[in-house]
């Protein structure tokens, strides 16, 4: 599904962007520049750059268009459907996700990354900079 999603926002990239000649520093919107005759050319986005690939368009078209997820919120939100919304400690009575986040701060990240990395071998989440950001990917689908 990655796959299918990056070739996907790949098409879309090229389709935001205008094939640019470095040499002559003009858009050369065939595929070919029409004054040196090149066609090793670099994709410009306008008012954005231009630059050689399409990586950097996905990169801005991400930050530009969607809200990466707030893995810690999604996480939270996670534990307390599975667990109650608070819990007693001896007469006091606590929010859960507080109480474990902050009794065994390692634990939570622990089990942070392991809900992270559950959710993207489940394909809900994806990220395209090794795990630094997540976007969701019905998001992504409906981008």
């Amino acid at each position: 599904m990655k796959t299918e999603i990056k070739e996907k926002l790949e098409q879309l990239a090229i389709k935001k962007s205008i094939p640019f000649c470095y040499s002559c520093y003009r858009q050369a919107p065939t595929g070919r520049c029409k004054t040196c005759g090149s066609d090793d050319l670099m994709r410009e986005m306008p008012g954005v750059g231009c630059e050689w690939g399409t990586d950097w368009i996905i990169r801005e078209i991400l930050s530009t268009e969607l809200t990466p997820v707030n893995t810690e919120e999604a996480f939270e939100e996670s534990v307390r459907q599975c667990y109650p919304e608070t819990v007693t400690v001896a007469w006091m009575e606590m929010d859960t996700v507080s109480v474990a986040k902050e009794m065994d701060p390692v634990s939570w990240n622990v089990a942070k990354a392991e809900w992270e990395s559950q959710e993207a071998d489940e394909g809900n989440i994806i990220s395209f900079d090794h795990g630094s950001s997540y976007y969701w990917t019905s998001d992504l689908e409906a981008l």
